[in-house]
C-alpha cells in the first residue's frame, strides 16, 4: 500500500502537503509526530473516513478513493479510531452482531462462536454477554479489532491504540499485533509514544506540520526522532518540591460501586500544592476515587469531606476532567466559540458573544489549538480536543481531578500542559491525576497513590518510593497497604 503526493485541505488549512509513503505487507508501521502533524488526517483518508484533495493512493498495486468506511473495509482496510465505535448499552456480541452481521435472520450462536475463535487467536478473553459500557479502553479495543479482522481486514490502522490502557492490555496488543504481521497483514500505528514505536515497528514515518519530515527503519535513534518531530529535542517535566498546606478534601473509609473493581474502604486526605499520581491497572480504582471526590459518583459508605473555607457553594472551584474527551468532556457538534461561551459566560442571560469570541481567540492562540473558533469539537484532533478541554479550565480552579490528562498529547505538548497545570499548584491548588504512564507519574507527582482491586495498597511521597516499588504494588507483589506518615 502506497501514498503518492497526498493533500488535504480543511478550508484554508492544510492537513497534509503532499505526502508519500509506502507500507509494506507483513510489517509494523509507525507514523508519528507532533499533535496536528497530519498523522490521523492522513489515515482517516485511506479509511474513507474524509476525502483527500489530491494525490494517489493505491492497495494491492490498484489505485483506490474510498468514499466511505463501509468502501475501505470491503477493500480490507480497518480502523481502529481514538474514540471507541460502539454501543455502550449492549452487550460485546450485540454490537459484534451489529458491526458484522449481515443476514436478515441472524444466527446468535454462529456469531458467537465466530467472536470467540477470532478472540482465543489474539490471545483476547471478552465476556460476549458483557454491557460494552462496563468493559475498560483496553477490552472496548479488542471488541473492535475483532470485529475487524471478522470483516477480512488485510490492513489495520490503529490510532493511539496504548493511550487508556494497562501495561498488561498493552502487552495483549503487542503480541496479537504482532502474530498479525506474521499472517501478512499490514499493522499501521499512529502513535507519539517512542517506547511503543520502538518495542513494536518495523518501520516509522514521521510528520511535521503536514508534511514527511523523514523515515527510519528499525532499531530506532530516538535523539533524531525527536528532532525530527520537533525540531529539536524537547525539555524534561521539571517540577520543584512543595511544602503542603491545609487539607482541601479528606476520605473517611469510602465504598462507592463502579468500574471494575468500585472503590473499598479509602482512607486519604490531599493538602494544598500537593500533585497527587494515581497508578494502577485499569479498573482497579482510580476512575472511580476521581468521580467521588468531584462528586460525579456518590459513596454507599463512608464520607467525603470537603474544607469549607475553600469549598463554600457559591464559589465551589473543583474540576473534573475525564478520559473520554468527546463522550463525557466536550459537546461534539457545537463549535469552539460556544463551549467559550458556556464555559466562561454562563452566568448572563444573554450570551455577549463579541465578548466570547474575543476571549475564545486569545484561548486558541494560548494553547495552540490548531483549530478556529466556529470548528466543531469532534472535527478537532484528539490532541487538539484536550488542549481545547484543558483551556475551559477556570483560573480560579482549587481542586483540579484529572483523568489521563496528557492523554493523546505528544512529547512537547504533554510538558507545555504540566507546565501550565503547575501554575495552579503555585497558586495553592491541589491536583490529583491518573496515568497509566509511570514514567509520567514519577516525572510530576509529589506523591504517588497505587490502587488494586479497589483498594489504596500504596500512598507514599515520591522522594520515598521507586518506580520497581510501585510496580510492584500495580502487579499486587506487595504484603500490605502502606499508608503515608504525615
Amino acid at each position: 500500500m502506497r501514498f503518492e503526493n497526498v493533500h488535504k485541505y480543511f478550508g484554508s488549512v492544510h492537513a497534509n502537503k503532499g505526502i508519500s509513503l509506502t507500507v509494506k505487507a507483513g510489517t509494523i508501521h509507525g507514523i508519528i509526530g507532533e499533535n496536528g502533524a497530519g498523522k490521523s488526517t492522513l489515515m482517516k483518508i485511506l479509511a474513507g473516513f474524509i476525502s483527500k484533495s489530491s494525490g494517489k493512493i493505491f492497495v494491492d498495486g490498484k489505485e483506490v478513493d474510498f468514499q466511505s468506511p463501509a468502501e475501505a473495509t470491503e477493500a480490507g482496510i480497518g480502523m481502529l479510531y481514538q474514540e471507541p465505535c460502539d454501543f455502550p448499552a449492549m452487550t460485546v456480541l450485540e454490537n459484534f452482531i451489529a458491526g458484522v452481521g449481515k443476514e436478515w435472520k441472524l444466527n446468535e450462536g454462529k456469531y458467537k462462536k465466530l467472536l470467540e475463535e477470532k478472540s482465543k487467536i489474539l490471545g483476547f478473553s471478552i465476556d460476549p454477554d458483557k454491557p460494552v459500557g462496563l468493559l475498560t479502553v483496553g477490552e472496548r479495543q479488542q471488541l473492535e479489532i475483532v470485529r475487524l479482522l471478522a470483516f477480512g481486514v488485510k490492513t489495520l490502522i490503529l490510532d493511539e491504540p496504548t493511550t487508556g490502557i494497562s501495561k498488561e492490555q498493552k502487552k495483549i496488543l503487542f503480541e496479537a499485533l504482532k502474530k498479525l504481521a506474521v499472517e501478512g497483514k499490514s499493522i499501521i500505528i499512529i502513535s507519539h509514544k517512542l517506547k511503543d514505536i520502538e518495542a513494536i515497528c518495523d518501520r516509522v514515518t514521521v510528520l511535521r506540520s503536514g508534511e514527511v519530515a523523514g523515515h527510519m527503519d528499525a532499531p530506532f535513534d530516538r535523539e533524531k526522532l525527536l528532532t525530527l518531530m520537533f525540531g529539536s529535542k524537547p525539555p524534561e517535566i521539571k517540577t520543584d518540591k512543595i511544602e503542603p498546606g491545609e487539607t482541601l478534601i479528606k476520605f473517611d473509609n469510602v465504598y462507592a460501586h463502579g468500574g471494575r473493581a468500585g472503590l473499598k474502604n479509602c482512607s486519604f486526605e490531599a493538602r494544598e500544592k500537593e500533585i497527587i499520581g494515581l497508578a494502577g491497572l485499569e479498573g482497579s480504582g482510580q476512575e472511580v476515587f476521581l468521580r467521588v471526590a468531584a462528586g460525579l459518583t456518590k459513596p454507599y459508605r463512608g464520607k467525603v469531606k470537603r474544607n469549607k473555607k475553600f469549598f463554600k457553594r457559591k464559589f465551589h472551584k473543583t474540576i473534573f476532567l475525564p478520559a473520554s474527551r468527546l463522550e463525557e468532556g466536550l459537546f461534539p457538534s457545537l463549535s469552539l466559540l460556544e463551549h467559550y461561551g458556556i464555559a466562561f459566560f454562563k452566568k448572563y442571560f444573554i450570551i455577549p458573544w463579541t465578548e466570547v469570541s474575543k476571549k475564545g481567540k486569545a484561548l486558541i492562540k494560548k494553547f495552540k489549538i490548531k483549530g478556529r473558533l466556529f470548528d466543531k469539537a469532534a472535527s478537532l484532533s484528539g490532541g487538539n480536543q484536550q488542549r481545547l478541554l484543558i483551556s475551559l479550565i477556570d483560573p480560579e480552579t482549587k481542586l483540579l481531578l484529572l483523568e489521563q490528562p496528557t492523554r493523546g498529547l505528544d512529547t512537547e505538548s504533554a510538558i507545555w500542559v504540566w507546565e501550565h497545570f503547575k501554575e495552579f499548584t503555585d497558586k495553592g491548588a491541589t491536583i490529583i491525576f491518573s496515568s497509566p504512564d509511570l514514567d509520567e507519574i514519577f516525572s510530576v507527582a509529589t506523591r504517588i497513590l497505587v490502587f488494586l482491586n479497589g483498594k489504596v495498597v500504596l500512598d507514599k511521597k515520591k522522594e520515598e518510593t521507586t518506580p520497581e516499588e510501585v510496580a510492584a504494588a500495580i502487579a499486587g507483589n506487595i504484603k500490605r497497604s502502606v499508608r503515608l506518615e504525615r
